[in-house]
């Protein structure tokens, strides 16, 4: 059985007729009547009663009749909402962002998008780089963007930021006024960090065990804002990118660090070989152009 053959039954319930029905269904009455043959033998009742000069249904046919009408409707439900899918009429996207970053640049993206498609609602979470990519491998993200590298075998990405990080100090520590640091000269700072969550802690530590020391971490956070008040009070330190540095309203000083350079590159990332909406599709080919083509710019 498809869903022909519950079409073709109610449309001859609905005239009475097989030669009416086939008529209505530009179909020929010979290729009808076998339609509806088959259901019956399929099924093992008689669906009407054709000893009369008109058709009438069965009690058999009566009761898989309200059935097919109602199968019937909700094909017809399932073709609506494909329509809408497909023409973006709807959807719902769940983005991760780190708290990390200057979300500026993305929200205006993302409000262009919603502005071509306003029946498109997302969420947005905020968490560490490796929460961001946990939730999409366990499907509570649909994408997210996370600091690369992230693992190949797991997901597609596309870089939209790349720079260097900057040594972040009060404006009356010892190298305020320097131009640029060497690494192991933060040797015996206090350094307050991004909790373990994001992978700019891991980036960090990895770029101090190479300059030959372990970092002293006197604080760790998941907000920006709080790092910033802490480095202010002279709590002690941070690396952070620029841009981060450049959202800070305290009175700091953001320091080039060299031997070794550290940098960071945000990507928006997704998982590979999962399924994905039509709405998150279109938002990653409209986001991917809006955001390079800025770069490019």
């Amino acid at each position: 059985m498809d869903i022909r053959h519950l079409k073709y039954f109610i449309e001859v319930t609905r005239f009475k007729s097989f030669t009416r029905a086939a008529d209505h269904l530009f179909v020929t009455q010979p290729t009808i009547s076998k339609m509806i043959r088959n259901l019956e033998e399929e099924l093992g009742v008689e669906l009407f009663d054709r000893s009369r000069r008109q058709l009438v249904l069965t009690d058999a046919g009566r009761a898989i009749l309200q059935q097919a009408l109602t199968i019937d409707k909700a094909f017809g439900n399932i073709q609506h909402e494909l329509d809408d899918l497909i023409g973006l009429q709807r959807g719902h996207i769940r983005i991760g962002l780190p708290p990390i970053m200057d979300a500026g640049r993305f929200i205006r993206v993302l409000g262009d998008f919603h502005k071509l498609y306003p029946h498109i609602t997302f969420q947005l979470i905020e968490n560490g780089t490796k929460r961001i990519e946990e939730d999409i491998i366990g499907d509570q993200l649909d994408v997210g963007i996370a600091v690369l590298p992230a693992a190949e075998e797991d997901f597609h990405h596309f870089s939209f930021m790349k720079e260097e990080l900057r040594v972040v100090v009060p404006s009356k520590h010892a190298f305020a006024a320097r131009k640029q640091v060497k690494l192991k000269e933060l040797e015996d700072e206090q350094f307050i960090l991004f909790n373990k969550d994001f992978a700019l802690n891991d980036r960090i530590r990895a770029a101090c065990k190479e300059a030959g020391f372990l970092p002293k971490v006197v604080s760790e956070s998941s907000q920006w804002d709080f790092i910033g008040k802490m480095i202010e009070a002279e709590l002690g330190i941070s690396i952070l990118p620029t841009s981060v540095y450049n959202m800070m309203k305290e009175e700091l000083i953001a320091i080039k660090v060299v031997k070794p350079v550290i940098e960071w590159d945000l990507a928006i990332i997704w998982r590979k070989n999962q399924y994905l909406s039509y709405a998150t599709t279109e938002w990653l080919k409209f986001t991917q152009e809006r955001l390079m083509g800025s770069i490019s710019d």
